[in-house]
This record gives C-alpha cells, structure tokens and sequence, in this order.
C-alpha cells in the first residue's frame, strides 16, 4: 500500500497542473477580457473625480482615500474557504469588493487586486473525511465552482488568487521572525501567538484582551499561556494534510496565511484590506498582530468590510444552516438580477434576503436592459450618413438643452455618490431611472414629426446619454457581456420558470384575453391580467397589440406586507 505522504503529494501535483491549464484558459476568458478592457478604458472614460472618501474599520471614521504610492493601489480581500458551493453571503463580499476594484479603475489607479483561496483548514479536512475525498482534492474543486459563481456574477479576475498550500514556505517563514521577535512559542509541535506581547491587541475589533476568550468556539487549550493565544502552526494529525517545518509536521493556523500572502503580493504595507464584518474579530484582529510582529513597518492604510446577509433578521451562514447558495438563486433568478440586489443596500449595512427583494431587482433590470435595448432599436436607422445629411455651412448639431442637464446629472450624481464611501443604493433606485426615464421621454419626441436638426440634436443628445448609462453600468459591474436582447429573453425564461408557465401559455391566455375583450367581457379580461399578474408576468396593451413582460408578483406583495 502507498504511504499517505506519497498519495497527498502526487494529488497536490496533479492538481497543480491541472490549475496551471485552467489558468490559460482563464486568461482567454470573458470575465479576463473584460478586466483588462476596464483597465484599458480607466484613463479616458472616468468622469471628473471628486475626493474619495472610504470608512476605515480601524478608526471607526470615513477618510480620505489616499493611496500609499501615487497612482497605485495595493488591495487584499480575504476569499472562501473552499469545501462548499459557495452562498449569498460570500457573494455579498465579492460583489462589494468588486465594485470598489472597478471603482479604483475607472479613477485611473493601478490596482494590484489580492484575493485569497483557503484551501488547507479544518473544515475542509472534516468535510472531505465525511465524504472520502482527499482534502486538498475537494478544496481545489470548490476553488473551481467559486471562480465559476464569479463568472456568472461579472466579478473581475483579481490580480492575484494565492491558495494556502502554495505559499507553506512563506508562512514558515512569517512565524519564524514571529517566535524570533518573542511573540510566538512553540508547545508539543504547535507554534502558537503570544497576544500578551502585543499591547495594540485588540485595537481594531475594539475589544479588551480580557474579553477574547478561545473557549467561546472551541475548548480552551490549557498548553496556552493566555486562553486568547491563537495558533499559527498545527502539529499533523494522522491521515491530514501536513507539510515539514522546524517545529515539526504540520499546516498553518487559519489567521497567519493571510498576513503571509498579503505580504508576499503587496509587501507588509498597502492601501486596503477587506473582507466580511464577521471577520474583524478573530481574523483580522490577529491577522494585524501578526503581521506587525513580524514586520514593525507593517501598516495597512484602510480596513474595509461588507455588512452580513440575513434572513429573517439572522446572519446567514453555512453554521447555522440558513443559507442559500449563489447556484441555487441564479438558478432561479438571472445573476444580474441578483448583482442588483447584493448592491440596493450600502456595502457596510445589513441587507435581508426575501424573494420579494430578489423580485423588486429582477424588474429593476429588465426596465434597465429594455430601455437600452429600446433606444438602441430607435436610433438604429440614424445612420452616419442619415446624420450627415445637413445644410452646407450648417452648425453641427448640439445636444438639447434637456439632453444636456440629464448627462451632467447624472455624471454629477453618480460621482458624488460613489465618492462617498460607494453609495450605491441612490444610483440604483434614482441616478439611473431618472436619466431611463428621459430615454423613454425623448423616444417618444423622437417617433413624432419633426425638422431634420432638431431630430439630428435628439439622436445626438440620446447617443451620448445611453454612452453614459453604460459607463456607469459597466462601474457596478451591471453592463451585460451578452446582448441586451439576450439579457432580456433570459430574464422573460427566469419569470416563466417562476411562475411554472411556458411562453405558449401565456401566448395563448393573451388570446383568450383579447377575444374576451372583443366580446366586452371584460370580467375575464381582468382577471387573467390579474392571475397573470400574481405571478409575476405583467401584459401591456399597446394599440392593438398585447405584449407581456416580467413584473413584481402581486401574490408576494400582499405576503411582504
């Protein structure tokens, strides 16, 4: 039989080929594509900058954003632990954070974009046991299906994506500067932190070291010199992952892997570190002493963390197994659909889950897709040579007055908001509508008779207000890569799947409307609107056509309220 050793080994080869492959291939991916494409676009398409101010976790106060290098900026945010699919609360961070990467490059900064796989940790290895998988197997397969989550989320391909088991050798080297500046000691083969040593303990939670007890999730070690020690080095256990280190055998802590990766992409100093709220105490807590010990220059300028999804009020997470996963809601709900949703409360705040949310968010889209796809339709025979056919000597047409106090509006808005502290909420619900809503008003303008430079400034004026909404789209990550129409057609197949009805059935119900109203009954014409209506598919009568659109269900209102 093969010594263990030997299998875990040959496993962790073959899946680091098998990643060097896939990383190819992300490279030739859409979602790569379209982060190079932003950062190509960042110079010449941001709008005027107004000071960026951010929240820092550490002093509890928005600040300036002033990044520690001009022009650039260094940005780790901490990623899953990869032994599940992936649920709404890990999407909330990685659409918060994507965000704000997009954010920094539409401002024109060079972003180093960290963010990290924890692909070695004790619920992996308990899930794996569960299931006879090999751990470091299961972790890089869930690896995979996040990347994918990602994918369909339009999440940006940060930087640099380091997994624990491919930086062993830098950790073991933070902990040996660690136990060689007296704040780390070792017990049986488990390398433990002093936290006593640090007097800054506690200095970013805001709790006092009398308060940090190990016991409150697991028994307290006695072997601890203060039960608020944590681990930075675990000695192996039979049938584990485990790596040789001058302690002995054994994987790295939970908390020390960040610091080491931080360190090893973006030095001990840089701009921003991110993640959960959840994470500010234990993790990041340790992780900055951890990181100063080892370093006395290490300085992170801004702490930054995404408020918890919850349900019924309750965090929710995989522990308390209120969870849902990214698969099964796009599964239900287009993914953009849910994008808007992860970001119609401020990053910082808590956002409750309910399927009425996710509902008010699936319209919100379609009306965002259906107007640009509708203007696109419009200006379609306004050709360049249309356009051009003006008077000799002519003044080339401006945009109209109105035209021109929507944009500026909405550059306006838009910059004021996202520079303080990514308001995102108002964009959604009133910088984007508003500027929609003068789309469809001067459609309208558009289809009725007029002389040829009025019309000229009105497709002028609607050609550069569509390149704005579409800027500001592409900023929260909301701009298709696909169509509009296909967007649109995938939206009206995600209502229909909802509402346990196919497109014929409605087809047909819209017949039996029509005939109902051709015969003046206009009982049933009502009532199969209003059926119609509770679940979610809306009809609009326009001249003698009935067309349907997906809508807000009328049977979860009336349970909302």
């Amino acid at each position: 039989m093969m010594n263990s050793s030997l299998v875990f080994n040959l496993i962790r080869k073959i899946i680091i080929v098998s990643r060097a492959f896939q990383t190819q291939q992300l490279r030739k991916s859409p979602i790569r594509e379209i982060r190079v494409e932003v950062g190509r676009r960042r110079q010449s398409d941001q709008m005027a900058a107004a000071e960026f101010r951010v929240y820092n976790s550490m002093t509890h106060e928005k600040e300036v954003f002033k990044p520690r290098e001009p022009g650039k900026v260094g940005m780790y945010v901490c990623g899953v632990t990869a032994y599940d699919l992936s649920h709404l609360g890990h999407a909330r961070a990685a659409v918060a954070f994507d965000i704000l990467y997009r954010y920094l490059l539409h401002l024109g900064y060079e972003v180093t974009y960290v963010r990290n796989f924890t692909d070695v940790d004790d619920k992996i290895i308990r899930r794996a046991n569960d299931i006879g998988e090999n751990p470091m197997s299961l972790s890089s397969r869930y690896c995979d299906e996040y990347l994918t989550d990602m994918g369909h989320l339009q999440c940006l391909t940060p930087t640099h994506q380091p997994r624990v088991s491919e930086h062993i050798d830098e950790i073991k080297e933070m902990i040996t500067k660690i136990i060689d500046k007296g704040c780390g000691y070792t017990v049986e083969g488990d390398v433990y932190f002093a936290v006593e040593k640090f007097p800054e303990y506690g200095r970013l939670s805001g709790r006092k070291l009398e308060d940090n007890r190990a016991g409150e999730r697991v028994a307290v070690d006695s072997r601890k010199r203060n039960p608020a020690d944590f681990a930075l080095w675990k000695a192996a256990k039979p049938d584990e992952p485990s790596w040789k280190s001058p302690w002995g055998p054994g994987r790295p802590g939970w908390h020390i892997e960040c610091s080491a990766m931080s360190a090893r992409y973006l030095t001990f100093s840089f701009d921003i570190h991110g993640g959960g709220i959840d994470l500010i105490f234990p993790h990041h807590e340790n992780e900055f002493a951890q990181s100063c010990a080892a370093c006395q220059e290490s300085k992170v300028s801004y702490w930054m963390h995404n408020g918890h999804v919850t349900i019924n009020d309750e965090k929710m997470s995989k522990s308390l197994g209120n969870f849902f996963t990214i698969r099964e809601i796009i599964e239900r709900y287009h993914p953009l659909s849910l994008r808007h949703f992860l970001m119609s409360a401020h990053y910082r705040s808590q956002i409750n889950y309910s399927l009425s949310q996710l509902e008010h968010a699936s319209e919100a889209v379609f009306y965002i897709y259906q107007t640009l796809q509708d203007c696109e339709d419009a200006l379609a025979p306004f050709t360049v040579e249309n356009l051009s056919e003006t008077k000799p000597r002519s003044k080339p047409p401006q945009n109209t007055q109105a035209a021109q106090e929507c944009i500026k509006k909405l550059r306006s808005e838009f910059q004021n908001k996202m520079s303080d502290d990514m308001q995102t909420p108002p964009i959604l619900t009133s910088t984007i509508l508003d500027a929609l809503r003068f789309i469809n008003s001067s459609l309208t303008t558009l289809k009725k008779k007029q002389q040829k430079q009025a019309q000229i400034a009105m497709v002028k004026s609607l050609t550069e207000l569509k390149g704005e909404i579409k800027k500001v789209l592409d900023v929260l990550g909301l701009l298709p890569t696909s169509s509009y129409s296909e967007v649109l057609q995938q939206l009206k197949e995600k209502a229909l799947s909802r509402a346990d009805l196919s497109e014929d059935d409605v087809l047909k119900l819209i017949e039996d409307r029509t005939l109902a109203r051709r015969n003046k009954d206009f009982a049933l014409s009502d009532k199969i609107r209003s059926d119609l209506t509770a679940k979610g598919i809306s009809l609009m009568d326009l001249g003698n056509e009935t067309i349907w659109r997906p809508c807000v269900p009328t049977s979860l209102d009336v349970e909302a309220s």
